[in-house]
């Protein structure tokens, strides 16, 4: 009896060795089709799941992304946001990519942005220094702005990105966002931690482009919008993109210059030290850098911008759109940053086809970002406009269908 106990216990150790060289597929996704969600309707994520239904495994999975100007609303509501399409994720098995800005939106906070109008909240002359300047002294401070993402709109001015004021409330509520996600990212069995695509800072970050001033703007706040300019931007005319140049105020607060002409490498300088900060503050909440994101600006081949994405934080991430989404390796400034950086990953943080296009052009489109070197995962701007385009759906249908 001793012996035979003895043989079965010989054959599980060898058994156990055997199986222990036998090469297992994970069931993680490798890459990710990220549809992201319309603004303030983070309900999407169920017709996105509706659509597609939950991973079960593959190389490629489709995912849900939270566009979140995380200064936009109280932090209390912007912390209920977060909580609810974590708690969504989880409950669908849907992956979701965390999209967290604090630039392009932030109404939630006239005490920082407020310097003009003594009636309304927040006044204080002081944050004059918390928005952008037309020149290099606070008496140029600007408090309007516009941007065009579909038509031109009024905005409010552009945020200083070396203020010490507005990046201590800025970044208070980003640690505070981080602190939720990464809660619970580890709470997730390792199995299933694929659920979170990862951390994407910012929306196209820049200076001047996605807020930008038009020459004597200010005189124009308190007239009707049909007296706005409307030329719009040259985005090849750097760094003033054709209409009033702004930057000053980041440059100078950074103490990279005081007088003379505004670069668009002083500018981009600004740039990439708020970008750096906010990518620190990510990885000491915890997230490694394969899975934090930074989505430069980039419109002008060759412009200093696009540099600011690839830094030891973070992996970078831009905007394909048009053109540089069916043929991205045409998108050759990107390329070449992606081709000298040691990160593990790029992603393609926006990306849409245009036109009356057929499910073969859609499908062929993502097929080839899909096969660029270290592509992490594309994100289709957005479910509101392709969730109604069955070709664009049908194509994901068959993309996952060939790869997984």
């Amino acid at each position: 009896m001793y012996n035979i106990h003895r043989v079965k216990k010989y054959l599980y150790i060898i058994c156990g060795i055997v199986f222990s060289f036998i090469p297992v597929t994970a069931s993680v996704p490798s890459q990710y089709i990220v549809f992201s969600m319309p603004d303030y309707e983070d309900n999407a994520i169920y017709q996105i799941a509706k659509e597609y239904g939950e991973y079960e495994g593959g190389k490629i999975a489709v995912a849900a992304g939270l566009n979140l100007s995380y200064l936009d609303l109280p932090q209390k509501q912007v912390e209920e946001r977060v909580k609810y399409v974590l708690n969504v994720s989880e409950k669908l098995n849907l992956p979701i990519l965390m999209e967290l800005e604090g630039i392009n939106y932030w109404k939630a906070y006239p005490q920082l942005w407020n310097w003009w109008n003594p009636s309304a909240l927040g006044y204080n002359p002081e944050n004059r220094k918390n928005v952008e300047w037309f020149s290099w002294t606070p008496d140029s401070a600007v408090r309007i702005g516009w941007r065009n993402w579909g038509q031109q709109y009024r905005e409010l001015p552009m945020p200083n990105l070396s203020s010490p004021a507005y990046r201590n409330v800025a970044f208070q509520v980003l640690k505070s966002v981080l602190g939720m996600i990464h809660q619970w990212w580890m709470k997730l069995p390792e199995d299933r931690k694929y659920l979170l695509v990862g951390i994407q800072l910012g929306t196209e970050i820049s200076i001047g482009v996605n807020n930008w001033y038009y020459n004597h703007g200010n005189a124009l706040l308190y007239k009707a919008i049909k007296e706005d300019p409307t030329t719009g931007l040259n985005v090849n005319d750097v760094p003033s993109r054709g209409v009033r140049t702004i930057g000053y105020a980041a440059v100078k607060t950074a103490r990279i210059a005081h007088q003379g002409v505004l670069s668009e490498k002083q500018v981009t300088s600004a740039v990439r030290l708020y970008v750096n900060r906010i990518c620190k503050i990510t990885q000491k909440a915890g997230f490694p850098r394969s899975m934090v994101f930074t989505h430069a600006g980039g419109w002008k081949e060759g412009e200093s911008i696009y540099e600011v994405a690839d830094n030891k934080y973070s992996c970078p991430c831009w905007s394909f759109y048009g053109n540089y989404a069916e043929n991205p390796l045409e998108e050759h400034t990107a390329m070449k940053i992606v081709g000298k950086s040691d990160a593990q990953f790029f992603s393609m943080g926006e990306w849409l086809i245009f036109g009356d296009r057929s499910e073969a052009d859609w499908q062929k489109a993502m097929e080839r970002s899909l096969k660029v070197n270290c592509l992490r995962y594309i994100q289709i701007r957005h479910w509101g406009i392709v969730r109604n385009k069955i070709q664009a759906l049908q194509a994901v249908h068959r993309v996952l269908l060939s790869n997984n």
